[in-house]
């Protein structure tokens, strides 16, 4: 088939390099400024609050950055996998993932769980509540992505171990992303303090956006799925 993919091989490859740089970026961007912003835990603090406060800027950054390098992604992921089997689902579900995380930068989370230190608890804000819909998009796209994956490749011959790479990345994505939301609703109302939020949030994310690059680095290297 004459398309894209195979008449502009190196902008197809340029947009999958994005794809596999963005996310693994973030994730050492988000675990460096967590490390060391002052009353920041990353065991306690959702990686959203780091757009917070004193450098919030980075995290926004970030945010933008990663989200426009997954929508690179699912360009790639569209014209490589045009006319074949998750050609055009695959493609969708990485492109909604790097709109929710566009979103979410641009929307800035609200104050929570004692971050910045010199804040007071509020009621949700507007650009609150749409951060809060957006990382729920993120994280449930982003396990659909990995399920739709896992059944693309589920016949291919000699890739027996990646459907199950990509199953096992979609249920620990999607299943610490409630734990995190539980714990933080459960410290909310007083139940538990000092919860590991961050902690099961960020299991998600290394798992989630670690799938991310290497589905994209497997698709440099490889002519078909």
């Amino acid at each position: 088939m004459n398309d894209i993919s195979t008449s502009h091989p190196r902008l197809t490859n340029s947009m999958l390099v994005c794809g596999a740089a963005g996310p693994a970026l973030f994730v050492v961007a988000s675990l460096l400024d967590g490390a060391f912003r002052p009353g920041y835990s990353a065991w306690h603090h959702f990686t959203s609050e780091l757009a917070l406060g004193a450098g919030g800027w980075r995290q926004i950054a970030n945010f933008l950055v990663c989200g426009v390098s997954v929508l690179c992604l699912a360009l790639g992921m569209r014209w490589t996998l045009r006319g074949g089997k998750g050609g055009a689902s695959i493609p969708i579900t990485f492109g909604v993932f790097g709109l929710s995380l566009i979103l979410a930068g641009v929307f800035v989370t609200d104050p929570a769980l004692g971050y910045p230190p010199s804040s007071t608890p509020t009621h949700s804000s507007a650009h609150g509540n749409i951060h809060n819909m957006a990382g729920l998009i993120m994280f449930s796209s982003l396990a659909v992505a990995a399920f739709l994956m896992a059944n693309t490749l589920a016949a291919s011959p000699g890739w027996t171990a990646w459907p199950l790479y990509s199953r096992l990345t979609g249920l620990l994505v999607f299943a610490f992303f409630v734990i995190s939301i539980v714990l933080a609703s459960m410290e909310t109302s007083g139940s538990i303090s000092n919860a590991p939020v961050g902690l099961t949030q960020r299991v998600a994310i290394v798992c989630g956006w670690g799938w991310i690059s290497l589905s994209a680095i497997r698709r440099l290297t490889l002519n078909r799925w």
